[in-house]
C-alpha cells in the first residue's frame, strides 16, 4: 500500500480519509494494495470490503481526495447529493405514491449538507418545509442554499439559549406543521408543552434518535402523547447503520482529529454503554490499537461485549486507569462527579451519545458551555483536572463532519418513508409509538445494495410452514386424529 501512504499507519489512514471525505469506510469497497494479513484483519474489523483492483473500488483509498471540510456550501451540498442515491430514488418513487404537495413539515435536525439534501428533496416533492437548528450544530454554509430552495430556516451560531428557544417557537408558529421530523424529541415536546393545540392537530412525528424514542415512550406511558410517532430510530436500517457504523465510526475519527491519529494506540479506553453506538465505537477504537473496556448496567449487554472480545467491568474499578472515558448512553448523568473524581490527572472525557448533561457538567460550579470549542481543561471539584472534548456534546456533529454521507443516505431514506407513512395514514394511527413497516426497510435495503453493486440472494419464496414436517419424517404421517 505504499502507493497511497497507508504504510504510514492504519490509524492515520482511516482517520484522514474519513475526515476528508465524510464517507463511511464501513461497507466501502477499497483496494488495499497490500496482502499484509494484519492490515486486512484491521480493515475487516473496521468494516472495509477489500477488492482486487482500483477499478472495482467504490472509494479511493488515498487521502488526496477533495476535502469536504473546505468546500463552499454549494460544493458541499453537491458532494453530499452525489453520495445519497438511495434517498433520491426512494423519494422519486414515494412522490408517485403519496401526496406531499402542501403538507407542512417542521424539522429539528443537525443542519449541514446531508440534511440539506433531505430537506430539499421534501421541498421538491411539494411540501412546505421549515427547519430549526441549535447554535452548536449549525453549518452556516448551507443556509443560503436552503432558503433559495424555499425552505424556511431558523438557525444561527450566535444565539444564546433564550434566543434559540424563541426561534424554535417562531418556526412552529410560521410553519404550523402537519408533520414534525425530530431529533431527540426536542421539537415535538416543545410543541406539546407550549403549543398544545398545535400538537393535537399533528398527523404525527418522525423521530430518529434513541433518546427521542425513549422520551415519546415515557409520554405514552403517562398518557401525554397526543399524536402518532414513527420510531425511525427503531428501524434496523437506522440503528444498525447510522448508530453503529455512522456515529461509532465518525466519533472515533473525530476524536483522532483532536488527540492525534495514533493517540489511542495502547491507551486504556472505557466505553459506557454497549448499545449500537458504543459497540460501533469500541470496535473501531480496538481496530486502531486501543485497549477497550466496556461498562454497561445491563448484564446481557455486558455479556455480549465479553463474547465479542471486550472485558466488561464495573465503572469504579476501571476509572483510575482510564485514559479516555466515552459516554455512549444518551442518558443524563451517565457518570457522577464522585466517579469522575477517581480519574487520573489529564484523562480525557468525550460524549458520543449526545444528550444534554450526559456528563454532569451542570453540577460543576462556573461551567459555561462554549459551542464549537474542541477541548478545555475541566477541574473536578476536589479532584483531578481532566480534558473535556467538544464541551460534553456529541463529538462528531459538534466539532466533526457528522455521520458519514452514505450512512445518512439510509437514515434520511427511513425518515422520508416515515413522513410518507404519516401523510398517508397519520389520521388513522393511534397516538402511540409505531415502528416502520419491515417491508419498507427491505425496500430501502434493496435500493442501497443495488447502488453499491451488491445484491441479496434471489430464489423462490419460502414455502408455507408445515408443522408436521419433523426430523423423524420427510413427509407428514397421518395420526389417529387425522384418520378420523
Amino acid at each position: 500500500m505504499a502507493e497511497n501512504g497507508v504504510n504510514r499507519g492504519f490509524a492515520e489512514w482511516v482517520g484522514s480519509v474519513s475526515r476528508r471525505t465524510n464517507r463511511s469506510m464501513a461497507g466501502s469497497r477499497i483496494h488495499l494494495h497490500d496482502d499484509d494479513p494484519l492490515l486486512r484483519l484491521r480493515a475487516a474489523a473496521w468494516g472495509i470490503v477489500p477488492v482486487e483492483d482500483d477499478e472495482a473500488a467504490d472509494m479511493d483509498s488515498a487521502a488526496g481526495t477533495p476535502d469536504a471540510r473546505s468546500m463552499t456550501g454549494p460544493e458541499a451540498i453537491d458532494h453530499a447529493r452525489g453520495s445519497m442515491p438511495v434517498l433520491h430514488r426512494l423519494m422519486g418513487d414515494l412522490r408517485n405514491e403519496v401526496g406531499f404537495a402542501g403538507v407542512r413539515i417542521a424539522a429539528c435536525l443537525i443542519l449541514e449538507p446531508k440534511t440539506t439534501v433531505f430537506l430539499e428533496e421534501l421541498a421538491d416533492a411539494g411540501a412546505v418545509v421549515g427547519v430549526f437548528c441549535g447554535p452548536d450544530s449549525t453549518d452556516e454554509r448551507v443556509i443560503r442554499d436552503l432558503r433559495g430552495h424555499g425552505v424556511t430556516v431558523r438557525a444561527d451560531r450566535r444565539w444564546d439559549s433564550d434566543q434559540a428557544h424563541e426561534a424554535a417557537l417562531g418556526l412552529l408558529d410560521e410553519i404550523g406543521p402537519d408533520v414534525i421530523v425530530d431529533d431527540g424529541a426536542s421539537f415535538a415536546r416543545l410543541t406539546s408543552m407550549e403549543r398544545p393545540s398545535m400538537a393535537r392537530g399533528l398527523l404525527g412525528v418522525a423521530e430518529e434518535t434513541t433518546s427521542g424514542v425513549r422520551a415519546f415512550t415515557a409520554m405514552q406511558a403517562a398518557g401525554d402523547l397526543d399524536y402518532p410517532v414513527v420510531a425511525v430510530n427503531d428501524s434496523p436500517l437506522k440503528t444498525g447503520f447510522d448508530n453503529a457504523h455512522g456515529t461509532g465510526e465518525t466519533c472515533v475519527t473525530t476524536i483522532q482529529g483532536v488527540l492525534g491519529d495514533d493517540w489511542m494506540a495502547g491507551r486504556r479506553v472505557t466505553v459506557i454503554g454497549y448499545g449500537p453506538v458504543g459497540r460501533g465505537f469500541a470496535l473501531r477504537a480496538r481496530a486502531i490499537g486501543a485497549r477497550v473496556t466496556i461498562c454497561d448496567i445491563d448484564p446481557v449487554a455486558a455479556l455480549r461485549a465479553v463474547f465479542e472480545g471486550f472485558p466488561a467491568q464495573d465503572l469504579r474499578t476501571v476509572l483510575p486507569t482510564t485514559d479516555l472515558l466515552v459516554s455512549a448512553t444518551g442518558v443524563r448523568h451517565t457518570v457522577g462527579l464522585d466517579e469522575l473524581g477517581a480519574m487520573h490527572e489529564g484523562a480525557v472525557l468525550a460524549v458520543i451519545g449526545g444528550i444534554a448533561n450526559e456528563l454532569p457538567l451542570d453540577e460543576i460550579p462556573g461551567f459555561v458551555d462554549e459551542p464549537g470549542r474542541r477541548t478545555r481543561g475541566l477541574r473536578i471539584p476536589g479532584g483531578p483536572r481532566l480534558v473535556l472534548i467538544a464541551e460534553g456534546d456529541g463529538v462528531n456533529y459538534t466539532i466533526g463532519g457528522g455521520n458519514p454521507i452514505d450512512v445518512m443516505d439510509l437514515s434520511f431514506s427511513v425518515q422520508a418513508a416515515a413522513v410518507a407513512q404519516l401523510i398517508a395514514h397519520g389520521r388513522g394511527m393511534p397516538p402511540a409509538v409505531h415502528r416502520l413497516d419491515d417491508a419498507m426497510a427491505r425496500r430501502i435495503a434493496s435500493i442501497a445494495l443495488e447502488a453499491r453493486g451488491f445484491q441479496a440472494r434471489t430464489g423462490r419464496a419460502d414455502a408455507a410452514y408445515d408443522w408436521r414436517l419433523t426430523r423423524f419424517a420427510d413427509a407428514p404421517r397421518p395420526t389417529e386424529r387425522h384418520r378420523r
